[in-house]
């Protein structure tokens, strides 16, 4: 299957730097959000203030995904909404994540967006579907799947993969790779006449991603922080060790000075106010 790839919300670009892995020749992949942009409308902007305003840039998306990509994706810095325009060619697309805002009106417009982009076998991912901080996704998903033809391919802890087509080459194929992931397990599961495929398990076993090509400079820099960490740490015990050193020899040095015995006599026995007085005459 050939076609486009696209991602509504890619924060820092995590799932996205995964996506462009998978773009063929003559794809294209784009990519919408709001980034450091103003929100639509006051419920969006009290979400983005809550979790994302303080981390969330273009700039930051970008370095971080040409860490790994030469080349960016197309970027669409603007509200998801913004697609429903016409500016998508109709079945043009065979995957689309969805991670955009969270709230329930947001979400069903993005899930029509993705019913008219995708091709139809292409696949829709629909993230945070069953978090407890996220009822909106939840509501919209599930809505899309009663009452509007999507249809559930997988289920995983924290992702909904559906399809407008036919599940089912989907499915067996999943099951056709259940052992390639360790730790991982697969069921069959129907909820109202819908088959779907359920995976539980942990990543355990799991190759890690590729390191960022920036992984070799990173780790020289951690290095040289820590040697200079561990340099710093070692002048300032070799400061505390001299410095210790220098109050034993002074206490020593004292201990061995000749001391007039009838002065240490006197200071022994007398009392403190006729020494005092002594000390007085003397002085006058």
């Amino acid at each position: 299957m050939t076609g486009d790839l696209m991602e509504m919300g890619a924060y820092l670009g995590r799932s996205a730097i995964v996506i462009g892995d998978h773009l063929q020749p003559g794809e294209t992949f784009t990519v919408c959000d709001l980034f450091d942009s103003d929100a639509p409308d006051d419920e969006n902007a009290a979400e983005m203030v809550m979790s994302y305003r303080k981390t969330l840039t273009r700039s930051a998306f970008e370095a971080n995904y040409l860490s790994f990509h030469d080349e960016l994706p197309e970027i669409i810095q603007a509200p998801t909404g913004i697609l429903a325009d016409g500016r998508l060619a109709p079945r043009s697309f065979r995957f689309i994540h969805i991670d955009a805002s969270h709230l329930y009106e947001h979400v069903v417009g993005d899930i029509q967006v993705a019913r008219a982009a995708l091709q139809e076998q292409g696949v829709v991912v629909l993230d945070d579907y069953r978090s407890q901080h996220t009822p909106g996704v939840a509501a919209a998903t599930w809505e899309a799947v009663f009452n509007h033809g999507l249809k559930p391919i997988l289920l995983t802890e924290s992702k909904f993969y559906g399809t407008w087509g036919d599940p089912e080459p989907f499915q067996r194929d999943l099951l056709d790779r259940v052992g390639l992931a360790a730790g991982c397990e697969l069921g069959i599961e129907t909820i109202n006449g819908h088959r779907f495929v359920r995976m539980v398990g942990t990543s355990e076993g799991i190759e890690p991603f590729r390191p960022s090509r920036h992984s070799d400079k990173l780790a020289a820099e951690q290095a040289r922080r820590e040697a200079e960490e561990s340099r710093r740490a070692l002048r300032e015990a070799q400061d505390e060790a001299a410095r210790d050193l220098a109050e034993r020899r002074a206490r020593a040095a004292e201990r061995r000075r000749p001391v007039n015995v009838a002065k240490r006599a006197a200071r022994d026995l007398l009392p403190p106010v006729v020494t005092s007085a002594i000390r007085r005459a003397r002085r006058g």
